[in-house]
């Protein structure tokens, strides 16, 4: 486990010196971030500023031009069974939903375990419906995603990330679709979550949030980290005047 690429900081995730252009939009500039076992790391900042590109690359679904990422010690496997590994190991809940639309809520969350981890279809079963009991929609299993709210979907997606036994959870957005009144019962899952030890990258637009699950709130503008610091200090005495700008906006409504 931990050892493994010898000069790696032990920290279970970690991005060094990473670059990553779309074309000829640089979007991501020489990140250097780590994360520990245990840890949430809420990632904030302006539309546009790489957020969602950050938290896409420690799963690999975007490349990087520069760099290198690690997780678990070891670089980012570049395809194949490696990289179905790691993507078992590193649960992803998204903006949208994404579960199967002419599945079960059951089915959804049980065929990763089964296919990708080979978990007996009983053992799966029981996991799946523990789970689903846990983000409180153990009575929605035999129901199919459109007869759910955007709520219960995402937290669906999350019983269904959580059944693979991740080793991180990357939320990317993941309320940014949901009305109002849902929002809440996706972030009580993730407090929750946070509050069991999981570690956890999270990007949002939830400053509640931010403030009450962070360890440490990683604020992002035009593709580069502009400054990390625990929430308490970065909320209420944020130490560069774009992290002081980009609150004044938001705290002001």
């Amino acid at each position: 486990m931990g050892d493994a690429g010898g000069e790696s900081s032990g920290a279970l995730v970690e991005l060094d010196h990473v670059d990553k252009w779309f074309d000829d939009l640089h979007v991501l500039r020489d990140i250097q971030l780590g994360v520990d076992a245990g840890e949430v790391v809420v990632v904030i900042g302006p539309s546009g500023s790489g957020k969602s590109t950050l938290c896409r690359t420690i799963n690999r679904l975007e490349p990087i031009q520069r760099g290198v990422i690690r997780f678990d010690g070891a670089p980012l496997p570049q395809e194949g069974k490696a990289l179905a590994a790691l993507r078992a190991d590193v649960g992803m809940v998204f903006q949208s939903f994404n579960l199967f639309a002419h599945r079960s809520i059951l089915d959804n969350v049980t065929l990763g375990p089964i296919k990708a981890r080979k978990v007996p279809k009983r053992e799966a079963r029981d996991r799946a419906m523990e789970l689903l009991g846990r983000v409180g929609i153990a009575d929605k299993a035999d129901r199919h995603p459109a007869e759910l709210s955007g709520g219960q979907q995402q937290r669906a997606a999350i019983a269904r990330a959580l059944a693979m036994d991740p080793k991180v959870m990357l939320f990317d957005e993941p309320t940014s679709a949901l009305d109002p009144e849902m929002i809440k019962e996706v972030l009580d899952v993730m407090v929750e979550l946070a509050s069991e030890g999981m570690t956890m990258v999270v990007v949002t637009h939830e400053m509640g949030f931010a403030r009450s699950a962070a360890r440490r709130v990683v604020f992002m503008d035009d593709g580069a980290i502009v400054e990390v610091a625990p929430p308490e200090q970065f909320f209420s005495d944020p130490s560069t005047d774009r992290a002081r700008d980009f609150l004044s906006k938001i705290l002001a409504h």
